[in-house]
């Protein structure tokens, strides 16, 4: 006669190796995950910016989102945006938003995307501060294409 005992204790670790490790090093370049290395990639325009630009930009706040909202804002026509800046409104500091997925599709490869991702935050902040890109990067690559 058997006994009852329960149901059946499942563990992750089915076959007995063990329970798994990190797959790379925290030190790895590999470890961080491509939304990562865009936020980094933000951050490093951003902090050049502010080297010129500190006092204009004091409060500004700098984010990266996945996706634009699906609700268009009136001005935007014709594509899809890769960045919005919305001005400072009662009590709400100003914000300038980057929007990850779009840039990366558009980016042919790194250097592509490190120079996408510095036109779209110079261009917000222009926007922002009502100056042109130029005045705000004057290193700034300007492509019409895209």
């Amino acid at each position: 006669m058997q006994q009852n005992q329960g149901p059946a204790v499942r563990r992750r670790d089915r076959r007995g190796r063990g329970i798994r490790g990190p797959l790379l090093p925290p030190g790895a370049p590999a470890h961080r995950s491509r939304a990562e290395r865009f936020d980094d990639l933000v951050l490093d325009v951003v902090e050049l910016l502010e080297q010129r630009w500190a006092t204009q930009l004091a409060g500004t706040e700098f984010a990266v989102e996945e996706v634009p909202p699906s609700d268009p804002a009136p001005w935007e026509t014709g594509g899809v945006p890769l960045g919005r800046c919305f001005p400072a409104e009662s009590g709400s500091p100003a914000r300038v938003v980057v929007y990850r997925r779009p840039v990366e599709l558009r980016a042919v490869d790194d250097a592509d995307r490190v120079d996408l991702v510095r036109e779209v935050v110079v261009e917000q902040v222009a926007h922002l501060l009502a100056r042109t890109p130029e005045e705000i990067d004057p290193q700034i690559d300007r492509h019409g294409d895209r």
